[in-house]
C-alpha cells in the first residue's frame, strides 16, 4: 500500500466520526468521515479507501446492507462499529463479509490496533481473482465450474461443497503451490471474526479434504505447512 492508507469513518453521531477521523491523521492515517450511507457511498464513487469503519445502527441505510454492498462489489476491509447489546448484528455482519468489529463505547488506541491488523492481512493477501470469473478448473482429474459451483470427480460424480468449502477450494485454486497463512484464507474466504486464533479453517480445510483427498489422513492436494498454513501441491488448469 503506497502513501498514507486512506480510513472512511461511517456514523450518524458526529462526535464519534470527527473524533476518530483526527486520531488517525495524527496517527499517520488519511481520514473521510461521513454521516450516513449516502455519503459514504458518495466518498467511496470518489476517492480510494483503503478500509471503512462503518457504524451499524444509522438512520436510512443501516451499516449491515452498506457492508453488504461493500462485500459484493468491492474488496474493501470493513471494521463494524457495534453496540454493546446487538450481539446479533456483529454476528450477521461477520457473516456477510466484515473483517472485524469492535462495541461501543470504545478506546481509539484499540480501534487504531485493529484498523492496521487488518490492514497488514489485507496487504499480505496475495492477488485474488473473484469466483465466477473465467472457466472451469481441472486438477487431479477433478473439475470445478464455478458459475455453477459443481465439483465433478473423475468418473462424473458431482460431489456437493457447502458456502466455506467453495471459497476455500477456489481461495487454493486461484493460488496454486502458494504457502497462505490462517488469517489470509479467513480474508480470502470472508469468514474472518475478531478471536485470536481462529480455527475454522482447520476445520473446513479438514472438510475438504474428506471430499476431494484419496486419502484425507494422508493429504496430497491440500498440504500442511507448520509453522505457515497451507499449500495446494495439485497442477491446475482453468479453461
Amino acid at each position: 500500500m503506497n502513501g498514507k492508507p486512506h480510513i472512511l469513518v461511517v456514523d450518524d453521531h458526529r462526535d464519534i466520526r470527527e473524533l476518530v477521523s483526527r486520531y488517525l491523521v495524527k496517527n499517520g492515517f488519511r481520514a473521510t468521515a461521513s454521516e450516513d450511507a449516502r455519503a459514504a457511498r458518495s466518498a467511496l464513487a470518489t476517492s480510494a479507501i483503503d478500509l471503512v469503519v462503518l457504524d451499524v445502527m444509522m438512520p436510512g441505510e443501516d451499516g449491515l446492507s452498506l457492508c453488504r454492498y461493500l462485500r459484493e462489489s468491492t474488496q474493501i476491509p470493513v471494521i463494524l462499529l457495534t453496540a454493546m447489546a446487538e450481539e446479533t448484528d456483529r454476528i450477521v455482519g461477520l457473516e456477510i463479509g466484515a473483517d472485524d468489529y469492535l462495541t461501543k463505547p470504545f478506546n481509539p488506541r484499540e480501534l487504531l490496533a485493529r484498523i492496521r491488523s487488518v490492514l497488514r492481512r489485507t496487504e499480505a493477501m496475495p492477488p485474488n481473482r473473484e469466483p465466477g470469473t473465467g472457466g472451469t478448473y481441472r486438477f487431479a482429474g477433478w473439475a470445478l465450474d464455478p458459475a455453477r459451483r459443481e465439483l465433478i470427480r473423475a468418473d462424473g460424480v458431482a460431489v456437493s461443497l457447502s458456502t466455506g468449502e467453495f471459497r476455500l477450494l477456489v481461495a487454493f485454486l486461484d493460488r496454486p503451490g502458494m504457502v497462505l497463512s490462517r488469517d489470509q484464507l479467513l480474508d480470502i474466504t470472508r469468514g474472518r471474526d475478531a478471536v485470536p486464533f481462529d480455527r475454522s479453517i482447520d476445520n473446513q480445510v479438514s472438510r475438504l479434504r474428506r471430499k476431494i483427498e484419496d486419502e484425507p489422513k494422508e493429504p496430497k492436494l491440500i498440504k500442511t505447512i507448520w509453522g505457515g498454513g497451507y499449500a495446494f501441491s495439485a497442477d491446475v488448469e482453468r479453461q
